[in-house]
Formats: structure tokens, sequence, C-alpha cells
């Protein structure tokens, strides 16, 4: 873990006066991480959307609300704190088009067309196939950091 993370943990935690506090991950979002970063720093972007299945490839637990993360842009720098608000398993067929919105990404048809490009690859990095109704994590969360 960089130091720069760590920082970024401790000033939070610092600024929110947090104890005995850990965040479950950092990581970058999607392929266009300075992009997706930026909307998340501009509360554009309070929600996101994973493959369940990956989950399960990986023997990870689901995302719980409460969490915290840490977004992390192109060159891996913290540049946000994030806290899970709520997770549910849908299939991709049955996401709302508020949920969509949510990502901050664009219309629906885009967020379809984005999601189904994305999970199409990594499935078949794993002998998979993409299918309308693959169940998809969808999280909603709040930015608490910076304010």
């Amino acid at each position: 873990m960089s130091t720069k993370i760590q920082q970024f943990w401790q000033d939070f935690c610092a600024a929110n006066d947090l104890k005995e506090v850990k965040y479950k991950d950092a990581f970058q979002f999607g392929v266009s991480a300075d992009w997706l970063a930026e909307l998340v720093v501009e509360g554009k972007k309070t929600a996101t959307t994973s493959g369940f299945v990956f989950y399960e490839i990986e023997k990870e637990a689901l995302p719980e609300a409460g969490e915290y993360s840490i977004v992390l842009d192109g060159q891996e720098e913290p540049v946000a704190v994030i806290q899970i608000q709520s997770v549910e398993v849908v299939p991709m067929n049955e996401v709302t088009e508020d949920f969509a919105l949510a990502e901050g990404e664009g219309d629906y048809h885009y967020w379809w067309d984005a999601h189904e490009e994305f999970f199409t690859g990594l499935l078949k990095d794993n002998d998979l196939e993409f299918s309308p109704d693959m169940l998809v994590v969808c999280e909603r969360f709040k930015k608490v950091y910076p304010n």
C-alpha cells in the first residue's frame, strides 16, 4: 500500500474523528479511471455496477453497506473516500434507469452499452459469455471525503 493512500486515509479519519476504522479497498473505477474518479469527486457518480460472477471467481465477499473505500485516479493517486450506502444483486436487464443515471456517465443506453462491452471482455477472459440477465452487483455510495 502506498504511503499516499495511507496518509489520505489517516487525514480522512482525523478530519472525522474516526478511530479503529478500516477501509476495504483502494481502487480505480473501470477503464476510464481519471474521468470516473473526477465524477466521484464532483458528486456526479454515486453508484457503480460490477459482475456478480467475478466475486465468485475471485472468492471475494460482496461489498456491504457502511464499508469505506478509497477511489484512485489513473495514476493510482487517492482522490476520494466513499462509503457504501446499499448493495443489491439483480439481473442486469432489471437495473433501473434511475440507478444507471446515478453512475453519472450518461443516459441508460450509454450505461448499458458500456457495461455490456466491459463485462463481455472480462467474461471472455474467463471463458464465459455475456448474457443480458447476468447477475450484477449494484452499489450506491456517497463521497465522504474530501467534503
